[in-house]
């Protein structure tokens, strides 16, 4: 098939791209939310994701809590972190020019992943995997957790798009984003609602990254690899579009998995070519004007 691409090949490298894409969803549906409702390009998102991976493997290594106590407890731990920092050093620079949080950001990023290799090592740590086994599809097999991964994403993904568009905390958070003023004359704690839309945006950041334990080894450095391929999903969908981010980033993960099949050499620039692209028929991103509607 394809000229000696077997059927085995073509399908695997889809799941891997999906596998991918749902990382690059969640991740760059949270940095959406984070720069969409508080104009912040957060840099340390990236370090996040690795917290929650990190964090996830110190539960199970230290008190014994397996993956599925993990998957709760973790995000949590890393939301609340995000919001520790939004108070301490996020709002003192809401009022300024949005480079001195994005350099805030990557220097806090840059911190904590010394930090976490100062005290564990660059060598990655293994996470054991929580759900076993897998389905022979006859062309392919295919490893339940990774199936458990795919789905769960696009769960979370849907689910939180609907709040965000579709219920009235969502429409607080975008009029809070628009005019803040008139949002706190009905009462509502405007910078408290700030807190916890970057509290949530790095909670998806640490949910994906206890997903991404048993598949990726836990390292300090796995977040920082990821980032620069997720600020491109997220230019490419819209800055601050949340459907777009989601949609791109599982299209992007297919298509880069795809590359690897038919073009292996372009795998590592594909979704770098395609911002290239996008940013110069559609600078906005591709899914700006359908979310604005």
């Amino acid at each position: 098939m394809f000229d000696g691409i077997s059927v085995q090949l073509l399908f695997g490298q889809i799941l891997l791209g999906l596998i991918n894409g749902s990382f690059y969803a969640m991740l760059s549906m949270g940095l959406a939310i984070i720069f969409g409702m508080m104009h912040v390009i957060n840099f340390t998102h990236g370090a996040q994701y690795m917290l929650g991976a990190f964090v996830a493997w110190l539960l199970l290594t230290h008190l014994g809590l397996g993956y599925w106590p993990s998957l709760v407890i973790a995000p949590i731990v890393v939301a609340l972190f995000g919001m520790f920092l939004e108070r301490l050093l996020l709002r003192p620079l809401q009022n300024l020019d949005h480079l001195y949080s994005l350099l805030a950001t990557y220097a806090v990023a840059l911190i904590v992943e010394g930090l976490v290799r100062y005290q564990y090592g660059s060598t990655g740590l293994p996470y054991q995997n929580p759900i076993s086994g897998g389905v022979n599809l006859g062309f392919m097999f295919l490893p339940y957790y990774r199936l458990w991964v795919v789905l769960f994403s696009i769960v979370t993904c849907v689910v939180t798009w609907l709040v965000i568009d579709h219920t009235k905390l969502g429409a607080y958070l975008r009029a809070a984003n628009e005019n803040p003023e008139v949002v706190e004359s009905f009462g509502i704690n405007v910078p408290k609602l700030m807190t916890l839309t970057y509290g949530f945006g790095v909670g998806l950041a640490g949910l994906s990254g206890v997903l991404a334990a048993p598949i990726y080894q836990v390292s300090p450095s796995m977040g920082s690899n990821l980032m620069i391929v997720v600020f491109a999903v997220v230019v490419i969908g819209g800055m601050g579009s949340i459907i777009g981010a989601a949609i791109t980033g599982y299209l992007l993960g297919v298509v880069e998995g795809l590359t690897k099949v038919f073009y292996p050499e372009a795998a590592s620039v594909v979704i770098f070519l395609f911002m290239i692209v996008a940013l110069y028929f559609k600078p906005e991103g591709i899914m700006a004007a359908k979310e604005s509607n």
